[in-house]
């Protein structure tokens, strides 16, 4: 194997801390029992044990564990998807239930193979997690689910509290890292997330670290307040197996800290920038970051009103 083509070694602030505890055990358990999937294991989070262990919180993941996509960064696995099942809705607010959450979030695999992209068991799942749990916060993080306005449509008449749908890298390398999906069409999901939905937050992510420049970086920053997004996530890309994308770069915690400064800087109400930070990183926070935003941006419309 030439240097070239050697995996870079990771440095020193990538080393994550295990943590096994009764809450991690026990939550793993149930996710088992209830014949449920979260992204956190699926797509080997880095921060698994922090938040199953600590914060006790987890991402849902629903209409199966098979995605029809097959993006170069991902480990969730790809293939023919199960039929729908129209019990699992109930099954996630359940368990929203027994782990007494104050906020969730709720993914998805890609489900090309459906007409609605999967939009109404997404959308039922939001309601049944709103009627078992009427004080916890939602986040969706969909698909663009083939770029239908209608199934964008029916996710967001069930009112999700945050509305996520990730562009993941930079316009340029977009061809290269994702499958099926295109930065311009995802710029406009979220646009027409705020279009439907004016007073329900947005939110996406990038993944740093697979080739792209700082203009590149910015510019999507750019594009995405353009859209009005109001959440912004940036994290290390980190290959999960030998068949995925090799990293690039590894950047250093100084340069996410300019990267957060630079996003609040452009209007973002709130951004998480760091090595190990994932699209549901301390979600919680973030939404109470949109609502604090949202109170001092009403409170200072009503004050020049008068």
């Amino acid at each position: 194997m030439s240097s070239k083509e050697e995996i870079m070694r990771k440095p020193e602030w990538l080393k994550i801390k295990l943590n096994t505890n009764e809450n991690y055990t026990g939550l793993k358990k149930m996710m088992r029992e209830k014949n449920l999937h979260t992204v956190c294991e699926e797509a080997k989070c880095p921060n698994i044990h922090e938040c199953w262990a600590v914060r006790r919180t987890a991402t849902f993941m629903i209409l199966g564990d098979v995605c029809t996509r097959a993006c170069r960064f991902c480990a969730v696995k790809t293939g023919l998807p199960n039929e729908l099942d129209w019990k699992e809705p109930e099954r996630v607010a359940d368990s929203v239930s027994l782990m007494n959450l104050k906020h969730v979030v709720v993914t998805a695999v890609a489900r090309d193979d459906l007409k609605d992209g999967g939009s109404a068991v997404f959308a039922e799942t939001v309601r049944a997690i709103r009627r078992k749990n009427p004080f916890t916060t939602i986040e969706v993080l969909p698909s663009d689910m083939g770029g239908v306005y209608e199934n964008l449509q029916t996710l967001m008449e069930a009112k999700p509290d945050i509305l996520n749908h990730n562009i993941e890298t930079v316009k340029r390398l977009t061809p290269r890292v994702r499958a099926r999906a295109t930065y311009e069409r995802s710029l406009e999901f979220l646009r027409r997330a705020k279009e439907i939905q004016p007073n329900v937050p947005t939110k996406s992510s990038i993944m740093i670290g697979l080739g792209e420049t700082k203009e590149e970086i910015v510019d999507a920053m750019d594009d995405l307040r353009a859209n009005q997004v109001d959440i912004i996530t940036i994290g290390q890309y980190l290959q999960p197996t030998k068949k995925h994308l090799k990293v690039v770069k590894y950047y250093h915690p100084e340069e996410f800290k300019e990267l957060k400064e630079i996003a609040l800087s452009k209007g973002f109400s709130h951004c998480e920038a760091g090595p190990l930070v994932r699209s549901s990183y301390h979600a919680d926070e973030q939404v109470n970051s949109a609502a604090r935003q949202k109170q001092l941006l009403g409170e200072q419309e009503a004050k020049e009103a008068l």
